[in-house]
């Protein structure tokens, strides 16, 4: 583990592996270097050809969360670790992660490409839009010390699983991890701003993106994610949309690299 240090102070962890061109993976909610295999599997398969960091969001895992919060913060903590890797990265983007790293990007950091994976955007009827009063409710659960509510409500308010599967899934080990991280579900819906509410994308929030960008959505996803992805693809100045067949929101690190490798590269 490496430590980089964000303009608040605030330590920012992070594991560095392989040799080439920078690449950070930047996780969705709930993801961390502890609780996601994906992502140290799809590092692991691109290491011969960049290096790849992973790491720990603010809040989450072995990394610093120096209150107050504010998106801001989390764009100067991937500033820090674009500094550690050597001045300038390429950007992957994972969910709620491919909209923060989308972000950096527009706020005139040194990002080199960004491929992004189903940001999950809500632009139409396709699904429910999150609660008005979603933030406000999933932080406050969380910060009174009711963390398994808090992820109940993000499990079903924002991904959308019927409440009825929520019995079995306390019982999986993996939801005393995401308890730990409750607190930061509210630092998510913050990087999504309104882009959850069923309305179309801002025009102009990512209009100084200059660096090239591919949109990528699964096949056998909800049909939200590719109605986003087209959303965000025709916003931006240097895109390309892709489907990866057979996927979904879950997606294979075996599919995912191949791609990931390949756009890198131009």
């Amino acid at each position: 583990m490496e430590l980089a240090t964000s303009r608040d102070g605030t330590r920012i962890a992070y594991d560095r592996r392989g040799s080439g061109p920078a690449l950070i993976l930047v996780d969705g909610a709930r993801g961390h270097r502890a609780f996601n295999p994906h992502g140290a599997a799809l590092a692991d398969l691109l290491q011969d050809a960049f290096t790849v960091h992973t790491y720990d969001r603010r809040g989450r895992g072995d990394s610093g969360d120096t209150a107050p919060y504010a998106v801001e913060r989390e764009i100067e903590d991937l500033e820090a670790l674009i500094r550690a890797a050597g001045g300038r990265a390429h950007l992957f983007g994972m969910s709620s992660g491919a909209v923060l790293a989308l972000d950096a990007a527009a706020h005139g950091l040194a990002v080199e490409s960004l491929v992004l994976y189903e940001p999950p955007f809500i632009v139409d009827g396709s699904r429910p839009p999150l609660p008005p009063d979603y933030a406000v409710r999933v932080g406050a659960l969380a910060a009174d010390g009711r963390r398994a509510e808090a992820v109940e409500y993000f499990m079903t308010a924002a991904v959308g699983l019927p409440a009825e599967l929520l019995g079995g899934m306390r019982e999986d080990p993996s939801f005393a991890r995401m308890e730990q991280v409750a607190h930061t579900l509210a630092y998510d819906a913050a990087v999504m701003g309104g882009t959850m509410s069923g309305v179309p994308l801002p025009p102009h929030r990512w209009a100084s993106v200059t660096a090239p960008v591919l949109v990528a959505d699964g096949g056998k996803s909800e049909h939200t994610f590719a109605d986003g992805a087209d959303a965000l693809a025709a916003v931006l100045r240097d895109v390309q949309r892709t489907t990866l067949d057979g996927q979904t929101h879950d997606v294979d690190p075996e599919v995912l690299a191949p791609v990931l490798r390949d756009f890198f590269a131009h």
